[in-house]
């Protein structure tokens, strides 16, 4: 029970609750059969007083009310307040039969005096005890309660957490790029400080972020040109081979400029996504491998419909593709199709990256060895990007060292269904 909404919609049952099983034990004791003095007392001092009345003047006896029979009322005997009412008369100094019955009548208690003249004067006896059913009585108050108690405490509890809700929401909808859709500054006091607090930190993350983006592209732009006039004072190198190093430093140092601004342009690309067949785009990234001189074998096919931006998605796979063929002597790719996702694997035969060093394989120019940079072409940022453009489409990528040894890189795409929209 770690949840909000829980916690307060438990703790107003529990109060209510205990206010009711407090309330109730107090009713109960309320309700209790009055003590036999409280009801005696008082009755042996109406019977000496009626006694004495009778003795004075019989008709104004009559008159006040009191009841003379010749034979008593049918009933039962009450034991236990007939021995109290005798203790009682006989310290009174009053020694005549005396008895409590219980009849079938209203009030079901009566007590009894016989008077000196041989009849019985009949007294009614206030009924002061609770009901025969009054246990079922109390029990259905409460159950009405508790259920009372828990309708009103779980809407309590959604009135109170529904803002919380509100802003759960928004944070679940954030975007690929990191930022936060707005969140309506409504509610309570504490959810519109939230709210805003929340925008404010989603725009200026968007700042820094375009802020980035703008100096990585000025940057690899501004490189251009004084890579121009190098590369040009490079070709009037006389040496051979030294010319040839820079010339191959230069076209190295390009790469980059050109990996950089195009990271960032697929960063920043708002084109909506189309259905494209993966199997066709693999089909094209694998012929225009084979025209560079790069080994890649389309082992297996199945055709598979996703989304995405064609040109982006090539790109992507096109970079792991070569990611194989450069660093692993080659790569075998295989198209397989699931009931929900299309799953593209490339494998190779290379000497893999070491376990410790696979979970920063996607960062912008990672190498496994730098030493490697001049062996091996590339600026470092062929993962990074194709992993910017999978996931923009709702693709995951991951990466493992084979046991046979090599590479193995697994792209998982959903499968499009006809009913989505191109947007």
């Amino acid at each position: 029970m770690k949840s909000l909404y829980h916690r307060i919609a438990v703790l107003l049952v529990l109060s209510i609750v205990s206010v009711v099983g407090l309330a109730t034990f107090v009713a109960s004791r309320v309700l209790e059969p009055p003590d036999a003095a409280e009801i005696l007392v008082p009755l042996a001092s109406q019977m000496r007083l009626t006694l004495t009345l009778i003795d004075l003047d019989p008709q104004k006896a009559f008159d006040a009310g009191v009841q003379l029979v010749d034979q008593p009322p049918a009933g039962e005997l009450h034991e236990r307040l007939t021995e109290g009412l005798k203790k009682l008369l006989a310290a009174e100094g009053i020694h005549l039969p005396a008895e409590v019955i219980k009849t079938e009548n209203v009030p079901p208690l009566m007590a009894l005096l016989r008077t000196p003249k041989g009849n019985w004067a009949v007294f009614s006896i206030p009924h002061r005890t609770p009901p025969s059913d009054w246990l079922i009585v109390l029990g259905g108050w409460m159950l009405l309660i508790v259920l009372g108690s828990l309708a009103i405490s779980f809407l309590v509890a959604s009135k109170i957490t529904r803002p919380l809700e509100i802003l759960e929401g928004a944070t679940e909808r954030i975007g690929k790029d990191g930022l936060l859709p707005p969140i309506p500054e409504d509610g309570s006091r504490e959810v519109r400080t939230t709210a805003r607090a929340l925008n404010r930190l989603s725009e200026r993350l968007r700042l820094a972020l375009e802020s980035r983006m703008r100096l990585v592209a000025a940057a690899g732009h501004d490189l251009r040109t004084p890579l121009t006039r190098m590369r040009l004072r490079a070709e009037f190198v006389a040496d051979p081979e030294e010319r040839t190093k820079w010339l191959s430093d230069l076209e190295e140092l390009d790469l980059i400029a050109d990996s950089a601004i195009g990271l960032v342009r697929e960063e920043t690309s708002d084109r909506g996504p189309e259905h494209i067949r993966l199997d066709m785009i693999v089909a094209l990234v694998q012929e225009e491998l084979d025209k560079f001189g790069f080994k890649a074998d389309f082992a297996r096919t199945t055709p598979a419909t996703v989304i995405g931006q064609p040109l982006a998605l090539k790109r992507a796979l096109r970079n792991l593709a070569m990611n194989a063929a450069i660093h692993g002597g080659g790569g075998t790719l295989f198209v397989d199709v699931t009931p929900t996702h299309a799953i593209l694997t490339i494998e190779d035969n290379g000497p893999g990256i070491p376990d410790h060093l696979i979970s920063q394989a996607f960062e912008p120019f990672f190498r496994v060895d730098p030493s490697r940079r001049k062996t091996a072409p590339g600026a470092g940022l062929g993962l990074a990007i194709a992993k910017e453009i999978i996931n923009r489409f709702d693709g995951e990528i991951s990466i493992a060292n084979r046991p046979t040894g090599g590479l193995q890189q697994i792209i998982r795409f959903p499968l499009a269904s006809p009913s989505d929209e191109q947007m």
